[in-house]
């Protein structure tokens, strides 16, 4: 991981901000997600969410589920500020989730939009296989994609 990024837990401040960036970017804007259901996710208490920083910036994030897919670990959302993309944050939020489950489970799941091309490429690359397909979850014509990875 990139020396200038720290990842740790979000504080209050950093839920408000997460919700913010959610309901702003993509895919959630595609699903319809507004600011008041984004604020739903990253406020409910049995999520973890931890924030990554370069410095005194919030740059990305990612809502954790220790048990969201048959006892195993579900990570709900990832994202990263738009101006941060592109530099290797998603990819240290994924490594540092996988690091953080590895000791007590032995698969991580995500699932992951038909549309969202950039992010599924960047869960392969990780690993992550799909094995499960949820057609016209949320949008017709477009399906979920549950993936998962062996972690130990």
């Amino acid at each position: 991981m990139d020396p200038r990024l720290s990842i740790r837990a979000a504080a209050r401040d950093d839920r408000e901000w997460a919700a913010a960036l959610m309901a702003g970017s993509e895919p959630w804007i595609t699903l319809g997600r507004t600011l008041d259901t984004c604020r739903l996710v990253c406020q409910n208490p049995d999520n973890l969410v931890l924030v990554a920083w370069e410095g005194r910036a919030r740059v990305g994030f990612v809502i954790l589920q220790r048990r969201g897919v048959a006892g195993s670990p579900y990570l709900a959302t990832i994202a990263v500020e738009e101006t941060a993309r592109g530099r290797g944050i998603g990819s240290a939020l994924l490594c540092f989730t996988e690091d953080y489950f590895r000791s007590e489970a032995r698969h991580l799941f995500l699932c992951v939009s038909s549309f969202n091309r950039r992010a599924r490429a960047l869960y392969e690359r990780h690993g992550y296989v799909q094995v499960g397909e949820l057609p016209d979850y949320f949008i017709p014509g477009s399906s979920e994609i549950l993936m998962l990875k062996r972690l130990r």
